[in-house]
């Protein structure tokens, strides 16, 4: 210590005015006996001399502590703070149930109105999606799902087309697509409150149906090809963090709530959803309401921290790219992407939102990009699902598409005419822009092809033996 500090010291334990002058001495001159006589005289005394700075500082840090009962402060601090923390938490949990409560206020009133009010309640459809609303209703609790730290190996897997998607149970799943919302900065772009992601996440896993092929398994597929794809062709560095928000979360959303029976049975059937849009892509529309129904709940709004503005168009662009899933409208939408990509500006709004449409349509159907032991599972499910729909189709009367028929498609008549003139031209349409797909996605889509002609191959040659194999039975 400085001579300044000790008499700062000296000054504030005594309650000594700091003008008053101090003077350093070998010897005392006696002193009225007093308790601050004997601290100075013990401080001062010549065979203590060695030990004058230790003394002080500990005996005025005692002072101190007695004066200013500092550590019973700190207890006292510390017990506040944690009260403070229980009551942030508690209020926050209020806030949660009040506005559980508004919502079942809310679903109270439309009940009692279009039970009084002469609205039309029980429509006569096939199909009735109101009963699954309440799957709408997101978990209060904070999400509970395992936090999952991803391997290097699996965090570059994500980026390829090649992943393996049947290896994953739906929390790891959920963790996977978590990671994707990080990784693109899309967390910090939006301003996301991270639990409020992870709230988003389950409410959009439960509100896909338990379908052999439109299911959560296939969101997670869509939207691992569209991080991929976002990767593969360095879409950040062309498009804005907005651009690649909409692409992701368009994916997610893309089959929310689908029934496993497509528009056109929705259409022939009357179901509530095609009086519902008129027949105008029922699924799609239905898709799209679901998803912003679950992004209205407070507690779910990964998009809260948006500026108003801005949220409408985010809005805007989710709902084409998720109507553009609809395959009624391949043809125009690959028509109008061929006329801008030879000239292609990624500084022209319309030109860059006829990307993003094609995108996600790759994205949707890219299961053939794929290896084989991953891809061929896809086909068994989809077809589980056609046959499903034929058989219903047959039940009720309604025409029956040959694609569906249980009694006349094979696998390999399935996949061969979607590869060759829906996905190959596709793909290699984007090709023209981005050249580096052409190895990792446009050429397994070839030996996909090639695989499957040599399947029908050998299942025309089956059916020529078993055929030569029936006239020699019944020829005398």
């Amino acid at each position: 210590c400085s001579p300044c500090d000790i008499k700062e010291l000296l000054c504030s334990s005594s309650n000594i005015p700091r003008s008053v002058t101090f003077l350093l001495l070998s010897s005392l001159p006696p002193l009225p006996h007093s308790p601050t006589s004997q601290f100075v005289s013990r401080l001062f005394a010549p065979t203590e001399k060695e030990d004058m700075f230790q003394n002080v500082l500990s005996q005025v840090a005692e002072q101190f502590s007695r004066a200013f009962r500092i550590n019973e402060l700190k207890t006292e601090v510390t017990n506040r703070l944690a009260m403070l923390e229980k009551r942030v938490e508690l209020e926050g949990l209020k806030v949660v149930e009040i506005e559980k409560c508004k919502n079942d206020l809310k679903k109270l009133r439309d009940e009692m109105t279009s039970r009084g009010g002469g609205r039309v309640g029980n429509c006569p459809c096939k199909y009735n999606f109101s009963e699954d609303g309440k799957k709408l209703n997101p978990r209060r609790d904070v999400p509970s799902y395992p936090k999952y730290t991803l391997s290097q190996e699996t965090i570059e897997a994500l980026k390829k087309p090649t992943f393996d998607v049947w290896h994953w149970e739906h929390n790891e799943m959920l963790s996977c697509l978590e990671y994707m919302y990080h990784d693109l900065g899309l967390v910090k772009e939006f301003n996301m409150n991270p639990i409020t992601l992870k709230r988003w996440l389950l409410g959009i896993q439960e509100n896909y149906r338990s379908n052999p092929f439109h299911n959560f398994r296939h969101c997670f597929c869509v939207s691992q090809m569209m991080y991929g794809m976002i990767n593969l062709c360095n879409l950040p560095e062309k498009m804005t963090l907005t651009d690649m928000g909409i692409l992701m979360t368009a994916a997610v959303c893309h089959d929310l709530d689908h029934p496993g029976y497509n528009n056109t049975y929705q259409i022939n059937a009357r179901t509530e959803l095609a009086v519902r849009y008129n027949d105008i892509s029922p699924l799609e529309n239905h898709h799209c309401a679901v998803a912003f129904q679950i992004l209205s709940l407070p507690e779910c709004n990964i998009f809260a921290n948006v500026e108003l503005e801005a949220y409408k168009q985010i809005r805007q662009a989710i709902i084409t790219l998720i109507l553009a899933t609809d395959m009624a409208r391949h043809g125009e939408i690959l028509d109008s992407f061929k006329h801008k990509v030879d000239s292609f500006d990624f500084t022209n709004e319309e030109h860059v939102t006829c990307l993003k449409m094609v995108l996600i349509k790759c994205c949707d159907i890219s299961n053939e990009v794929r290896p084989t032991e991953v891809a061929e599972p896809w086909v068994d499910c989809l077809l589980e699902e056609y046959f499903m729909q034929s058989d219903r189709e047959k039940t009720e009367g309604l025409p029956v598409a040959p694609f569906m028929d249980r009694d006349k498609v094979t696998k390999p008549t399935a996949q061969i005419g979607f590869i060759k003139f829906v996905l190959i031209p596709m793909f290699e349409t984007v090709m023209k822009l981005f050249p580096q797909i052409e190895e990792i996605m446009v050429q397994p889509l070839r030996d996909s092809r090639d695989h499957y002609e040599e399947l029908k191959q050998i299942d025309d040659a089956m059916t020529e033996v078993g055929h030569l194999f029936s006239l020699n039975i019944t020829l005398p």
